[in-house]
């Protein structure tokens, strides 16, 4: 699947791409569209932006940033809490609220995260060191504002790339007892 949907992806460029595709034809998302997306119910996307993981749409709408903050938190919500994933993405970009503390528009850290999964896709979860070059190479095209930005995005992607892979893993382990149960 793409991250954090339940579109079944293509290929890697295709979810790379994902977001800028959706958006290219329009500048926001309403609720339901993001519900047919991502298979989450209106309750907890709306929970989401009361709690404060998510701006608040304008307009009913939700622009390519939020979109993208919706689905980095739904792709990790098998591996962690909830309030780690907000923990984890204000490590990133601080206050959702203030855009002025980002260090990365959350559709680019999408972005990341696509291109990191497919080039890693063939791993093991533990090889770490292969991971930290692919990101280190993924990443060499960002600009860093603030000092120690690089650093930050580089630790926050290996993380949920771990988290990602661990549920994927547990996934795939779950449909091979299930095989052996039948």
């Amino acid at each position: 699947m793409i991250p954090g949907t339940i579109i079944p992806e293509t290929d890697g460029v295709v979810s790379a791409r994902f977001l800028t595709g959706i958006f290219a034809a329009t500048s926001s998302l309403m609720l339901s569209q993001i519900r047919e997306m991502t298979g989450l119910d209106a309750s907890a996307l709306q929970n989401w932006v009361k709690r404060g993981w998510v701006s608040p749409p304008q307009k009913r709408r939700y622009n390519m940033d939020q979109v993208a903050r919706i689905l980095i938190i739904n792709m990790l919500r098998e591996a962690f809490q909830l309030e780690k994933i907000a923990f984890l993405l204000s490590y990133v970009n601080g206050s959702v609220f203030d855009r002025s503390d980002d260090i990365i528009p959350e559709s680019k850290l999408y972005e990341y995260i696509c291109i990191v999964s497919v080039q890693y896709s063939g791993k093991s979860v533990n090889d770490i060191d292969s991971l930290s070059e692919c990101i280190e190479d993924v990443i060499k095209d960002y600009d860093e504002k603030l000092e120690g930005a690089t650093a930050r995005l580089q630790k926050a992607l290996e993380i949920i790339i771990i988290a990602y892979r661990s549920v994927q893993v547990k996934k795939r382990a779950e449909r091979m007892l299930d095989d052996i149960i039948l």
